[in-house]
């Protein structure tokens, strides 16, 4: 078994840990779980630090479990917010669990024995406890001093907002995980963000004062960006897992664009190859930084995994026709992945019996669509040899456009300039 503590440490992945955690894991094989918000139907790339740590975790030999938060998602944890969320009802949050699940699956491995990792939910628990079973057997044991002491709701109470009951009671909901699943499931270790520090060593204390036990913790710290943006947003908001929601494109080109002062912080902790390998790539991309050789590398990797290989290579060809100069790439990109590149870009429809008659490009560009302004703007761009058309430069004025200048029968790509690109789709 691989030391956890020292690959955590490695990675830049630890902040916070109790005394004894890396000794208890260090006696063999450990079950360990991470909570998981529902409040929508997809993780996103904010929560891959966590999902990373769990996979580390079992690649180290040890049994990862995640909680999905079918009951907590109903009171909404106040770690890091400056308001109330929205609550969820019932139905909403068996979708979202269901589809976060199957997003977990990519990277956890659940068959292997003896460390397979597994899910539970904590609305299997929760559902037939009263409130007043919850108050007598659990909250009797933490005092309202111990509470407010906590930093998620010391800030709060300090705010405008203030704090409902409802989210108070959030830390001790989450605590009694711990302890159901210390109790029933073997799990000796809670794993989270450093914004759950307070939420585990709550659970820990409940583990001690309702049975004598004891219980371990760590956080890994909250990533930021060298630029201070966000981690997990770019320029369109966040950046999911589900492809209908960031397309796999969108997703490469999230990792794709990383700084190179982020880049390799965002190796150790997502890509699953060892250090050597890492260092080597490190000092690699170093030497020619505008290659961008650890982002590729890394988008690659990640692209893949979330998505697949088959979509990772029409990402490549996608890319190719939006940055490159190869006119040959447009016969290897197939109508599926046309239509990706419509999502991807501005584009347009017009009707197939415009390309029967044939129609000149000036009024196709800037009357039956609005790639340009004007006749006027088209001429500009092709006298100052700005223009192509599948790749190929316009040079003359009188050009037409019919059925035989579409690809597939249906798509035309145009650019003006280097940066301006559209589609245009026969409907």
């Amino acid at each position: 078994m691989k030391n956890f503590i020292e690959e955590l440490k490695w990675r830049g992945m630890l902040q916070d840990i109790m005394p004894g955690t890396e000794e208890k894991l260090a006696k063999g094989i450990t079950t360990a779980y991470i909570g998981f918000d529902p409040t929508a139907d997809s993780l996103g790339v904010g929560n891959m630090v966590q999902i990373m740590t769990l996979v580390h975790y079992q690649r180290c030999g040890h049994r990862p479990m995640a909680l999905v938060g079918g009951a907590t998602g109903m009171v909404g944890d106040p770690s890091g917010k400056s308001e109330e969320r929205n609550l969820l009802d019932e139905e909403v949050i068996q979708h979202n669990l269901a589809c976060q699940q199957k997003q977990l699956e990519k990277f956890l491995d659940f068959d292997c024995a003896p460390n397979r990792a597994t899910i539970v939910n904590n609305h299997d628990w929760f559902r037939e406890m009263g409130f007043l079973e919850f108050i007598r057997d659990v909250g009797k044991h933490i005092t309202v001093n111990y509470m407010m002491a906590k930093d998620s709701v010391k800030r709060r109470l300090e705010g405008e907002t203030g704090m409902s009951f409802t989210e108070f009671t959030y830390q001790l909901v989450q605590g009694y995980d711990f302890y159901y699943l210390w109790k029933n499931k073997g799990v000796d270790l809670q794993m989270g963000g450093s914004d759950q520090w307070g939420n585990i060593v709550t659970g820990t204390e409940l583990i001690r004062r309702m049975d004598g036990g004891q219980a371990f913790g760590l956080t890994t710290p909250l990533i930021k960006k060298s630029d201070g943006t966000k981690f997990g947003k770019s320029e369109s908001g966040n950046i999911w897992l589900d492809k209908n929601r960031t397309s796999a494109y969108q997703f490469y080109q999230f990792w794709l664009n990383a700084a190179d002062e982020d880049v390799l912080n965002y190796s150790n902790i997502f890509s699953l190859k060892e250090r050597e390998e890492l260092q080597a790539l490190a000092l690699e991309h170093q030497k020619s930084p505008h290659l961008r050789l650890s982002q590729r590398i890394l988008g690659e990797e990640l692209t893949s995994r979330v998505h697949s290989k088959e979509e990772f290579a029409s990402v490549l060809k996608v890319t190719d026709l939006l940055f490159g100069q190869n006119q040959s790439a447009l016969d290897d990109i197939s109508s599926n992945e046309w239509e990706s590149v419509g999502k991807e870009i501005p584009s347009f429809q017009v009707n197939q019996d415009v390309f029967a008659k044939g129609i000149p490009i000036d009024e196709l560009l800037s009357v039956h669509t609005s790639v340009l302004a004007s006749k006027s703007e088209v001429r500009r761009a092709i006298q100052g040899n700005a223009l192509s058309i599948n790749k190929l430069k316009t040079a003359e004025v009188s050009t037409i456009i019919s059925n035989d200048s579409l690809i597939h029968s249906r798509f035309l790509f145009v650019e003006n300039g280097k940066k301006n690109k559209f589609l245009i789709e026969v409907k």
